[in-house]
Order: C-alpha cells, then sequence, then structure tokens
C-alpha cells in the first residue's frame, strides 16, 4: 500500500457548494479517481481530533487513525476556489500546520481507512454499552447496519459521502430513543457538595440574634420594610428615648433625696441624738 500511495505528491482541491473540499486533480490520476473524492479541510480534522478523546478509554489507537489518511498542505492559491495542496509527513495530532488529510481508500475493503472505520465504530460501542443500561447490549453489526442503510440513501439521491460526515456519523453515533446530552447528565441538587458553615461564638451568636435589621417584618411576607413602617419604627424609637430620658431625671431626683436623706443622718449622728419622749402613767 505504501508503494500505491507514494506518487500521490500533490493535489489541486475546490471548494464545493455544500462548503466541503473535494478533490479536482492528483498527481497520480491512474490510481486516484478524482470523481466523488473528498478531502478532510484542517478545521474539520480539529474537531475529528476533538471526537475520538471521548474512546480513547475504549481502545482506540491512534497510530490507526494516522496510517488512514495521506497529509497536505497548503503549497498555492489557485484562485476560483481551488488550492494546490503538497504532500507532507507531519503527525495529524502533533503537526502546527494547517493539514488537509486524504482518507486512503485504494483499497476500500481492506485498506488503512476502512480498518479505521471498523475500528472507531467497535470503540463508539464499547462506550454506548458502558454509558447505558440497554436491554440488549449494542452490536457492531447493528450500528454498521444503520450507517450503511443511510449512505445507500446518499447514494440512491445521487450524493457523495463526505469523508468528514462518514467519520462523525460514527462518532457522534446514537440508537434511537437516546440523546447525546444522555452522555453526560446534568448534576442534580442531591449530587452538590455540602458545604461546611464556620461556627460562631456564643457572643456573635447572641448578638446577632438581638440585631433587629437581621429580622424579618412580620407583617410583610416579601421581608421588606414599608416606608410607613419604617416611619413608624423610628417614631416608636423617638418615643422610647423620650420616656428613657424622663426615667433617667426621676432616678436623678431619687438620687438627690437620697442624697439629703443621707446629710441629715449625717448631722444628726454629729450633734446630740435626740430625747424620746416619756408617756406618763395615770
Amino acid at each position: 500500500m505504501a508503494k500505491a500511495t507514494s506518487t500521490l505528491d500533490w493535489c489541486i482541491v475546490r471548494l464545493g457548494d455544500d462548503h466541503n473540499w473535494w478533490v479536482a486533480e492528483t498527481s497520480d490520476p491512474v490510481r486516484w479517481d478524482v470523481d466523488g473524492l473528498s478531502i478532510v479541510d484542517p478545521r474539520q480534522l480539529a474537531h475529528l481530533i476533538e471526537l475520538v478523546d471521548p474512546v480513547r478509554d475504549y481502545g482506540f489507537d491512534q497510530d490507526v487513525f494516522e496510517s488512514a489518511f495521506i497529509r497536505f498542505r497548503i503549497d498555492k492559491d489557485l484562485g476560483e476556489g481551488k488550492v494546490r495542496l503538497k504532500r507532507v509527513k507531519d503527525s495529524l495530532f502533533d503537526s502546527e500546520e494547517k493539514l488537509f488529510v486524504l482518507a486512503d481508500v485504494l483499497d476500500e475493503e481492506n485498506g488503512p481507512y476502512a480498518d479505521l472505520l471498523d475500528h472507531l465504530t467497535r470503540c463508539r460501542v464499547k462506550l454506548l454499552n458502558d454509558l447505558f443500561a440497554f436491554e440488549a447490549k449494542l452490536s457492531v453489526d447493528e450500528v454498521e447496519d444503520e450507517l450503511r442503510e443511510e449512505q445507500n440513501s446518499h447514494f440512491i439521491q445521487g450524493k457523495a459521502v463526505h469523508t468528514f460526515e462518514e467519520l462523525t456519523s460514527i462518532l457522534d453515533y446514537m440508537p434511537a430513543g437516546y440523546d447525546t446530552d444522555d452522555e453526560a447528565p446534568a448534576k442534580g441538587a442531591e449530587d452538590e457538595p455540602d458545604v461546611d458553615l464556620p461556627d460562631l461564638e456564643e457572643a456573635e451568636e447572641e448578638k446577632l440574634k438581638n440585631d433587629e435589621s437581621l429580622k424579618w417584618d412580620e407583617d410583610d411576607g416579601s421581608g421588606a420594610e414599608k416606608p410607613a413602617d419604617e416611619a413608624e419604627k423610628k417614631k416608636k424609637k423617638k418615643k422610647k428615648g423620650d420616656d428613657d430620658e424622663d426615667v433617667d431625671d426621676d432616678l436623678d431626683e431619687d438620687d438627690e433625696d437620697s442624697d439629703d436623706e443621707d446629710d441629715d443622718d449625717e448631722d444628726s449622728d454629729d450633734g446630740e441624738k435626740p430625747k424620746r419622749k416619756t408617756k406618763t402613767k395615770r
């Protein structure tokens, strides 16, 4: 297979009406039929690399992916929606170049691209069987038959299946009745971690209990005080303040009276003690 693809040094691609790139000419027209031959552009390649990440834990082999494509970089813009590409040997996953990749489809049944399709299908089936409790586990044959039926419908309509669409149909495959959102269920309230609140000291806790600003208004279920309620509260506070002043004044007067009495007692102690009057018997 390496000898068959070694003569493919360059190719000219065109941008189709479907906004996909298709091969218009190759350096090896004998082996490569350009009729309906698609090529993956850099943007699509980046998306495919993201899609294979979930199946890495299910047996995905990066080397199988690498060997299924022939890499090209832009050599020259020919205008009118055509670009000349030159072949390179960069890695699909490590290259800093914006690469176009052509699927190696010279042997459609047993070639490296055919191996990749089978490999990705098996990985995807393993992932789905692990994520969902199907009544009967999915099989590779079931998935392949469903995908093949979809492709046949395109062929009947005279539409060529683009390589990017063929790969994404496998990597995004979901059985009927299931949604892609089911792969990552939303976290419920019961799954949220508990938050430990710091313990308050007794003095601080008592202070918060007596803080009027933290109490709910009993008359208004909304918890917000009305302007009239605020004015009434201020009025009560003012009246309370006046009453407190009156109480203070009374206390001061009482204190003065008690002081006078104390003074009288002191005077009586300094002088002679008053004599008691005795009653005479009759």
